[in-house]
């Protein structure tokens, strides 16, 4: 607890903002309610909502109104007593026009959907990787503090007995070393949690930085502990039904053969349907006629859109094979990398790290005594540091091996 403090403590000095401890469910609850990334990507999906409304309105109707300009034999100007005439006509689209071109927009909304989806997932599993990115760091830091702690105060001791002659300054120099080695550590933690902590701000949109919620060994323990319950086989299945890039591919392909129809409906000619009256200027008076119009298809006025839509089928199609290549090469890699990190991590017994700290603190108190050298002293102190930072390092590389899984299959394989 006096390391938690600690640390909250010095990010604070260094970063000069307020904190605001936050679980990962709390982290995740703001992140989808505040993230702008998601907020911006779920305009497209109301603008695909738009085009679906648009596609399916109709060309409104044209109406016409002819009247007289000037009466040559009553020399009249604007004689609106006779030569009066109005039409009404509208556009009838034929070969399935609208029916595609409504389909072609709802393939696009389908897309902008699993355009959604995959942002979600991307950015979800940075969230995760951050989160526990932060824990890790944050038990660093806590490590460093208590070596840096008691170095500094052995070294402030030596420089003092250096002094009166009892001590050599080598043996000073030596020392001096060691801290600035663990400052050195301390920066590159703290930069590194300060880079967690503005990952997290952003995902969660949150002013504050954030503090993760304090695990406990047992519960890192269990998390650490998680192995799928399922073969690599079944995962790259998984990642195949729920990976939303792959599936964005395979609408795609369906996307495009609706264009291809849709383009091959542009041939057929559309039918203007009317309605006229004439006043005096047809075979009888106040003359109504029906009037249809078609254009003569003499040739495919539309054929160069259709042979570029079926190549964009072809496109489509290439492109989705080679997504899901992709997509199966990039779990297995996951899956071995994931399974290297355990195997690396289960090596390390409880007892193994029970022998280190029982170890380093025979060390110290036999230092105390003087029944340590320096020189012995300071290479076990140097080389726990090294064990305890990699330590924590696989541990974090174990958790974001998990979440990678997770995103590439957009299940919940941990």
């Amino acid at each position: 607890m006096r390391g938690l403090l600690l640390f909250a403590g010095l990010v604070a000095a260094i970063s000069g903002f307020s904190q605001e401890t936050m679980t990962l469910d709390a982290c995740e609850a703001a992140f989808l309610k505040n993230n702008l990334s998601l907020l911006a990507q779920q305009y497209n999906i109301s603008q695909a909502d738009a085009d679906i409304a648009q596609a399916k309105i109709w060309d409104l109707p044209q109406a016409s109104f002819q009247t007289n300009l000037y009466n040559p034999e009553a020399h009249k100007a604007f004689d609106l007593s006779k030569a009066n005439s109005l039409s009404v006509q509208q556009l009838l689209y034929l070969g399935g026009k609208k029916k595609y071109e409504v389909a072609y927009a709802r393939s696009n909304r389908e897309l902008a959907l699993l355009e959604f989806d995959q942002l979600l997932a991307e950015l979800k599993a940075r969230l995760y990787e951050a989160y526990y990115a932060l824990h890790y760091e944050e038990k660093k830091l806590i490590d460093i503090n208590t070596q840096l702690t008691y170095m500094t105060d052995l070294l402030d001791a030596f420089k003092v007995q250096t002094v009166k002659g009892n001590t050599s300054l080598k043996e000073q120099v030596r020392l001096q070393s060691m801290v600035v080695q663990l400052n050195n550590d301390k920066i590159g933690i703290v930069n590194a949690i300060l880079q967690q902590q503005q990952l997290l701000k952003t995902f969660t949109g949150s002013q504050e930085n954030i503090i993760h919620t304090a695990i406990t060994d047992e519960e890192d323990s269990i998390l650490l502990a998680r192995r799928p319950v399922i073969s690599l086989d079944t995962i790259k299945q998984q990642a195949l039904a729920h990976n939303a890039a792959y599936r964005y591919s395979l609408k795609n392909i369906e996307a495009n053969k609706v264009n291809v129809n849709w383009q091959r409906s542009q041939n057929v000619p559309d039918l203007t349907l009317g309605g006229e009256w004439d006043q005096l200027g047809g075979a009888f008076k106040n003359e109504v006629n029906l009037t249809v119009g078609i254009p003569i298809p003499l040739w495919k006025r539309n054929k160069g859109n259709v042979t570029k839509a079926q190549y964009q089928v072809k496109e489509s199609q290439a492109s989705s094979d080679m997504k899901k290549l992709d997509l199966e090469t990039s779990v297995e890699l996951a899956y071995q990398t994931w399974q290297n990190q355990y195997e690396q991590y289960a090596a390390v017994k409880a007892e193994d790290l029970q022998n280190l700290q029982a170890v380093h603190a025979g060390m110290m108190a036999n230092f105390r005594k003087g029944n340590v050298t320096l020189v012995d002293f300071t290479d076990f102190m140097d080389s726990y540091r090294q064990t305890i930072l990699q330590m924590y390092e696989m541990k974090k590389q174990l958790m974001i091996a998990a979440q990678e899984l997770n995103r590439l299959t957009q299940s919940k394989i941990f």
